[in-house]
């Protein structure tokens, strides 16, 4: 058997220790709680039938019986072939060639304008499919109606427009560039630097992808995940630095 294990015994055990009750929040009540009740109350006996509570109950001498819901269609009519010859409404009778015909009848058509005009051209239309699909000719893209125009081969207007607010702007820049060196506030950076500053970031970077490559695949404390941030952003920094002096040949620098 198992001796049962016992705490050590203490003078301070012997001192009364006070009992500290917590106290629970009162229970949750929704400010809706009344509105509810109420509503359950109104509603609660207003169906308490299959239907409204004022509805005829159908009387059991009128059941449903066969046939009563088809649609009654109207008799027909049987009629002979006398009765379908015969017309109601007679036309009047031809003409005799001894009968004069009607005088002073006059309109006011011109028959030799009429007869004179030019019919209208059928528009030319184009079938693109094998099921007979029309379409107009002039809108199928087989005319070459853009050709033909006055202002084909030019350059928009609108394109003239942005190319000489860019030229404007280059020439704003330029401007305030020469001003800045005149006075000793900037100065030109030439290529030899500008190659020898590239290669030291992109040396920089491969450094820092270099030790981003040696971090462990789990990166479970503070420590490993606060240096994989660190390297992300000192590499995203330099990639950034690195696409600027790629993208721009002439660069200035400030002097203060």
């Amino acid at each position: 058997m198992s001796e049962v294990v016992y705490p050590r015994e203490s003078v301070y055990n012997l001192i009364p220790k006070e009992t500290v009750q917590t106290e629970k929040p009162p229970r949750y009540m929704s400010k809706f709680r009344p509105t509810v009740v109420l509503e359950k109350k109104l509603t609660k006996d207003a169906m308490k039938t299959m239907g409204p509570a004022k509805l005829e109950v159908p009387s059991p001498e009128k059941y449903l019986k066969k046939h009563s819901k088809e649609p009654i269609l109207s008799q027909k009519k049987h009629c002979s072939k006398e009765v379908r010859n015969t017309c109601t409404v007679k036309k009047p009778p031809v003409p005799a060639r001894t009968d004069n015909p009607p005088m002073g009848i006059y309109t006011k058509r011109d028959f030799i304008k009429t007869n004179t005009a030019v019919p209208m051209k059928p528009q030319p239309i184009c079938v693109d499919t094998n099921k007979g699909h029309k379409e107009l000719l002039e809108n199928s893209g087989f005319v070459p109606k853009y050709i033909k125009k006055k202002d084909y081969g030019e350059v928009p207007e609108y394109l003239l427009q942005r190319n000489e607010d860019e030229r404007k702007a280059q020439e704003e820049y330029d401007r305030f560039v020469k001003e800045q060196t005149n006075q000793g506030a900037m100065s030109h950076l030439s290529d030899e630097e500008r190659q020898s500053i590239l290669e030291r970031l992109k040396k920089n970077w491969d450094k820092l992808h270099h030790e981003y490559q040696g971090l462990p695949l789990v990166t479970d404390t503070l420590s490993k995940k606060s240096r994989k941030k660190r390297l992300e952003e000192d590499m995203e920094k330099l990639e950034n630095d690195i696409n600027l002096f790629e993208r721009f040949k002439t660069i200035y620098i400030s002097n203060n």
